[in-house]
């Protein structure tokens, strides 16, 4: 009992002892707490809310202009837009200028086909035509060099003010051909005849750019004419033959199997020209096409074993894919032949059952240094006697021991046999199967009209001249085949060419009127393929992000912007061009991608007849759904125009100053004074939008005279901090005023054209508009800019709000207002208030000085606007306090979101020149970029965070009519246990069956309506012979050179 009871003394004293110590926590806990009282708080953040409030709305004007709205509310018209109605409206209008380009093309062939016909070769033909790379060019003595002659450059405003000649094209050949070859010159000579209908069509047209011949010998005409530069080692790698443009219009789509040879004999420079081989065939594929390649010895050796038996759309990430594996094959063994046309033959036939493919041309690629039969019993039993399936033989090297067996394989199967026997050779010989392909389509005379996706051809000399100045130049390009009309070489179907025309997306977007489309309404198109036409997603991302998608911009999926709609709903019946609606909530990032707007779509779509393309409208819910027509006299809106701080959005088309050339120096706001006084009545004008910003100048006028009468009252803003007051309207229409000298500005750039975020644009609204229309009406929405360096932190505080029309959610965003101020001005006014408290003697419980805590600004998505370390300003607030940010996520008072999901590959130029190419791994990959949010409801929160040995405790309170929050945070405990939450994307890679499940995947596409696959009359004895061994004497110095910069 003893031992008892003094067992119980000892738990009692021990739990005597805990409890003291509990209680002690406990009161710190509590007295942690009370350190940081919410009235104070509270207290703090109305003071500073009422007080920036008060500066943003008079020095903006807000109040005013939502009065001068109201004031014609009675006189205006609210319509809700029809989205079907408005989509098959904007169809027909991209529908009849596709149909212009085409037109212009056609034009192009028949002039081509009509001059070839008319022409007879002769071989001793002497031609000195204008070569795009030796005009202007002398001598030592001072003598134009041969085809060199002088050729007149003047820089045209219409062609980005390079220097061109508008009245002639001039001709390039790539550097591996000779220049003075009888079959370049007599193509040249005849096709000379274009000139005439080049200048017609830009006549005609004024909004067209490039028109050029792309021959099937290898020149390549261009108008208007424009001096080529070679690179650094002298090459011009461009060949037209290898561009999309070319093979989709050349050829019909194709299942390709390539079979290359490993045996034991192809080691060393064979084995090298072998890859070049392969390499170059995948140059010639495009995204209609579907292939795969077998590397054979006495085994067969899938270069990507994950896709054994399938094939695969011949798309870029695909196509890089295979060729990263190519550099992996190495020669050993015995080359088994048969087994591998058995297994090519069965995968084709396979294939094509299962209706994936082309369902058009199947061919096998033949790569090897030798065949030792005819495998006639193989051909026997899988392709004769239809032979559907070409056979193509490339006989690798100089030895011809085995060229008559590969000849016969090619001729037997309507194919074509060359032999390389360089890396100069490649090229040439790789493009003479091409011609084999489109001799069907020739014998049927079927001019079909091809559209590309949107790409860049970064390897003209247009693209390198501007991608300095201003990016590289987004386009598509119409193009159409040229064929012999002798009709004794018509069952040979002689290819002549293509000819093509360019068409810049963002001639697309001027069909586009985006007034209609709302603040963050936006149209889009996309292929039978399913990538992107245009699309305001389809532009490179930012530097500092770090949120790459593609270096530049081919076959990008409508399925990697519109993420959201995971089983490709959207994508799917846009592809099969169908019309119809469909909606959904999405997650647009803006400002450099660090926010984010969440908002629910409206999607309306249809196709555009006589193109390959649909066109889709997205129109956000709520104020995006709706429009509205004011009225005014022209009287009164020209005078109200004519104030010098008006302007409007110079990428909108109020009116088209490009159809003629005497208009195209004019601003639009010039246009549209000259259209309303008569002086120009060859302008073509919007009507309607006109009478809009008419309507908006008249409302918004009275602005003018108030920021004037404050920018004279110097004691009202005598410290300079607010710098800019600003506004824009629903049509594109902004004023401004300065309070200071321009060159007092913090920021130097702002709704400059370098500002591209924060001015009305083709495809969207200024940065700031949009984010004011989702803000609560009446309450103005304050941020830092971000800087593309990390190192120029912004020095500036842009705050703006909207004006609508009506007092409920259908009322249309009619404007919005702002200011830009200087940020040590925002942020004094910040700790002003923040030492304000309520005790009547002046003397403060708590202050934002005291050590014990730390105050922060911070906005709804998290991003600090003051602190007292003022490096931290512009940071994520997650990055300096980890701890308290995991605990508002916690608490719902934020909410995380994934803003993006990609697939890593690549946007691309069409930089298929093997000198170019660009070294780049690509393994399937997805990548979440988070992006924070605010929740609305909630006004203000306090919490504790358990850390080590302390408990944290801190109040975030939301400031009064914006889109800020003061959050004060204990300092005394330190939570370093808890990692800072970031910004930065996650990776998510996957395991091998994944990542071949991923590459076997495949959408939904829509095949090109024609295929010309086979021809009865086909004269399949034009099928190739042994090509001469001795070097073309510009190719004598050049197999080095091109082995350097082949890969």
């Amino acid at each position: 009992m003893p031992e008892n009871l003094n067992l119980l003394r000892a738990f009692g004293g021990f739990f005597f002892i805990f409890w003291t110590a509990f209680n002690t926590a406990l009161v710190d806990v509590v007295g942690s707490e009370q350190q940081i009282p919410l009235s104070v708080v509270k207290l703090w953040a109305s003071a500073f809310g009422g007080e920036i409030k008060s500066i943003a709305a008079k020095y903006s004007g807000s109040q005013l202009l939502q009065k001068k709205y109201k004031e014609y509310e009675k006189d205006v018209a609210i319509e809700e837009i029809d989205g079907l109605q408005l989509v098959k409206k904007l169809a027909k209008n991209m529908e009849e200028m596709f149909h212009k380009k085409s037109e212009a093309v056609r034009r192009l062939v028949e002039a081509a086909e009509d001059a070839y016909l008319k022409h007879e070769f002769d071989a001793d033909l002497q031609y000195e035509y204008f070569n795009a790379v030796l005009i202007n060019e002398r001598d030592e003595e001072g003598n134009y060099l041969e085809l060199g002659k002088e050729f007149i450059l003047v820089p045209n405003d219409h062609f980005n003010n390079l220097p061109v000649n508008i009245s002639l094209s001039d001709v390039q050949v790539p550097t591996n051909m000779y220049n003075k070859d009888p079959a370049i010159v007599n193509g040249v000579y005849w096709s000379e005849s274009l000139n005439k209908v080049f200048v017609d069509n830009f006549d005609r047209d004024p909004s067209l750019i490039w028109q050029y011949f792309g021959s099937a010998k290898g020149f390549f005409r261009q108008y208007p004419g424009i001096k080529w530069e070679p690179d650094e080692n002298g090459v011009i790698a461009f060949d037209c033959r290898n561009r999309k443009w070319y093979i989709q219009a050349a050829t019909s789509p194709k299942d390709v199997v390539i079979l290359v040879d490993v045996s034991g004999s192809m080691k060393g420079l064979r084995l090298t020209i072998a890859k070049q081989t392969v390499s170059s065939i995948l140059d010639t594929l495009g995204d209609d096409d579907f292939f795969n390649i077998i590397a054979y010895n006495e085994e067969l050796h899938y270069v990507e074993p994950c896709l054994n038996g399938t094939l695969v759309q011949a798309d870029r990430a695909n196509k890089e894919h295979f060729r990263e594996h190519l550099d992996k094959l190495f020669a050993k063994g015995i080359g088994m032949l048969d087994i591998a046309l058995n297994e090519a033959f069965n995968m084709l036939s396979e294939f094509n059952h299962t209706g994936q493919g082309s369902i058009c041309s199947q061919a096998i690629m033949l790569i090897t240094d030798g065949a030792v039969d005819t495998y006639d019993t193989i051909f026997a039993k899988y392709n004769w006697p239809d032979r559907k399936v070409r056979i193509f033989t490339y006989l690798i090297g100089r030895e011809a021991a085995f060229a008559d067996n590969l000849k016969w394989m090619a001729c037997a199967n309507k194919g074509f046999f060359t032999q390389i026997s360089t890396l100069a050779d490649v090229q040439e010989n790789v493009m003479e199967y091409l011609h084999v392909l489109s001799r069907p389509k020739v014998i049927d005379q079927e001019h079909d009209v091809v559209w590309t996706e949107a790409y860049i051809d970064s390897t003209l000399p247009q693209a390198q001249k501007l991608a300095d100045d201003q990016g590289l130049v987004l386009m598509t390009t119409v193009a159409m085949p040229v064929f012999s009309k002798q009709n004794e070489t018509r069952s040979k179907g002689i290819l002549l060419g293509v000819v093509g025309t360019d068409v810049p997306v963002k001639e697309l977007l001027k069909t586009i009127p985006k007034y209609k489309l709302g603040i963050h309404g936006y149209a889009f198109a996309i292929t039978n393929n399913g990538y992107i036409l245009t699309h305001p997603e389809l532009r490179p991302l930012y530097e500092e992000g770090k949120k790459r998608r593609k270096p530049n911009y081919s076959s990008v999926d409508l399925s990697e912007v519109e993420w959201e709609d995971r089983d490709d709903v959207l994508r799917n019946a846009m592809v099969n061009r169908k019309t119809g609606k469909f909606s959904m909530e999405v997650k647009k990032t803006v400002d450099k991608g660090k926010r984010v707007l969440v908002m629910t779509n409206d999607y309306y779509y249809t196709d555009i007849k006589g193109t390959p393309f649909s066109l889709g409208v997205a129109l956000s819910r709520g104020h995006g759904k709706y429009f509205f027509r004011g009225n005014v006299t022209v009287e009164e809106g020209l005078h109200d125009l004519e104030h010098p701080d008006v302007s409007l959005a110079d990428e909108w088309s109020y009116c088209n100053t490009d159809l003629h050339p005497e208009h195209r120096q004019m601003t639009q706001l010039e246009a549209i004074k000259r259209y309303l006084t008569g002086k120009e009545p060859l302008l073509q004008c919007d009507k309607e939008l006109i009478q809009e910003v008419l309507f908006d100048a008249v409302v918004s006028a009275p602005i003018e005279a108030y920021w004037t009468s404050l920018a004279l009252n110097k004691s009202e803003n005598s410290d300079k901090g607010v710098e800019v007051a600003f506004l824009g309207t629903r049509t594109g229409l902004s004023r401004i005023n300065l309070f200071v000298g321009p060159e007092q500005l913090t920021n130097q750039d702002f709704l400059t054209a370098e500002d591209k975020e924060n001015i009305f644009n083709a495809d969207h609204f200024p940065l700031w508009y949009r984010r004011a229309a989702e803000q609560i009406p009446g309450s103005f929405v304050y941020s830092i800019p971000f800087s593309t360096e990390t190192a120029n932190k912004s020095n500036v505080v842009t705050a703006s709000t909207a004006i609508q029309l009506l007092d409920d959610r259908k009322s249309p965003v009619v404007a919005a207002v702002g200011i830009q101020m200087k940020l040590e001005f925002f942020q004094r006014k910040f700790w002003t208030a923040s030492r304000q408290c309520a005790s009547l003697d002046g003397r403060c419980a708590i202050s934002c000085d005291d050590e014990a805590i730390n105050c922060y600004l911070i906005d709804n998505n998290g991003f600090i606007l003051v602190s007292e370390d003022y490096r931290q300003t512009g940071y994520f607030f997650g990055e300096v306090e980890g701890a308290v940010m995991n605990k508002l996520l916690t608490m719902g008072s934020f909410k995380r979101f994934l803003v993006e999901f990609n697939l890593c590959s690549w946007w691309h130029s069409d930089l298929t020149a093997k000198a170019q190419r660009l070294k780049q791994t690509l393994e399937p990959c997805d990548t979440e970029y988070p992006a924070f949010v605010s929740e609305r409801t909630i006004k203000e929160t306090t919490g504790n965070i358990a850390c080590d040995d302390c408990f944290k405790s801190f109040v975030i309170q939301q400031i009064p009519s914006s889109n800020l929050f003061m959050v004060v945070v204990d300092n005394e405990c330190f939570c370093d246990s808890v990692p800072p939450i970031t910004m930065a994307p996650i990776e998510i890679r996957y395991n091998e069956s994944l990542k071949c499940e991923r590459l076997k995947s495949q959408k939904i596409r829509r095949r090109p309506e024609s295929c010309h696959g086979f021809h009865p009359e086909e004269n399949a004895r034009e099928c190739g012979g042994v090509s001469g061994l001795s070097a073309k004497p510009p190719l004598v110095l050049l197999p080095l050179l091109l082995a350097i910069f082949s890969r």
